[in-house]
């Protein structure tokens, strides 16, 4: 018991550091003043791994550290990144719980997407005009243009990589012993992985697609 508690510790702070470095390496700017950065997967990994809760504890852990060293949005921020990562990662780790295979997964980060764009909608309006120093009235106008288009974008990517990454993640660590085996009796067959891969290697690529084209590299 001890031992998968270190094991189970170990993890999650593997992930909070990942998650960190990700974070730093790679935003990538997508609309007005908002940035992409991938973050909220590895925190979804926690939560798929370990439980909501996990996934909570990873968020509180990076977001605490980022305020205190790449932030200039204060303790706003902090707020806001929590919000966010668990929103989503929080939400689809719940689902997976409850059903514990392929769909649940994929149930779990649409989900987990559409849960983030609604609460995100509504404490950006909120909470938005206090860092910007701007009225409320402006940040009501570019809800709709700026921050539903950013936010939908920005759980679809989560989405997809998440379910692009996260088998090969637990079989890296079931064969670090870090993690253990399966003891579930069902399988999943080989053409729904396939399927599942294909499609979400597409709606990967269309998202990087309209990051270009948010940002003027490609053109219609």
């Amino acid at each position: 018991m001890k031992n998968s508690r270190i094991k189970k510790i170990s993890v999650l702070a593997v992930l909070a550091a990942l998650s960190y470095v990700v974070m730093m390496v790679g935003r990538i700017p997508v609309v007005a003043f908002l940035k992409y950065d991938p973050k909220d997967v590895i925190i979804t990994f926690a939560g798929f791994l370990y439980g909501p809760f996990s996934a909570l504890a990873v968020s509180l852990v990076v977001s605490l550290i980022e305020m205190f060293t790449v932030s200039d949005t204060g303790i706003i921020g902090l707020a806001m990144n929590v919000l966010s990562s668990c929103a989503f990662a929080c939400t689809a780790a719940m689902i997976y719980r409850r059903k514990h295979t392929l769909s649940g997964a994929v149930l779990g980060v649409i989900l987990g997407t559409v849960c983030m764009v609604i609460v995100m909608l509504l404490w950006n309006y909120i909470l938005t005009p206090l860092y910007m120093d701007t009225s409320r009235e402006y940040v009501a106008s570019i809800l709709p243009t700026v921050f539903l288009p950013f936010n939908l974008l920005k759980g679809t990517l989560n989405a997809a990589l998440s379910l692009l990454l996260y088998r090969p993640l637990v079989t890296g660590l079931r064969g670090a012993r870090l993690f253990p085996k399966s003891t579930s009796t069902a399988t999943v067959k080989t053409g729904s992985k396939v399927l599942l891969w294909v499609i979400a290697s597409l709606v990967l690529i269309i998202c990087i697609l309209v990051i270009l084209l948010f940002q003027g590299v490609i053109q219609f």
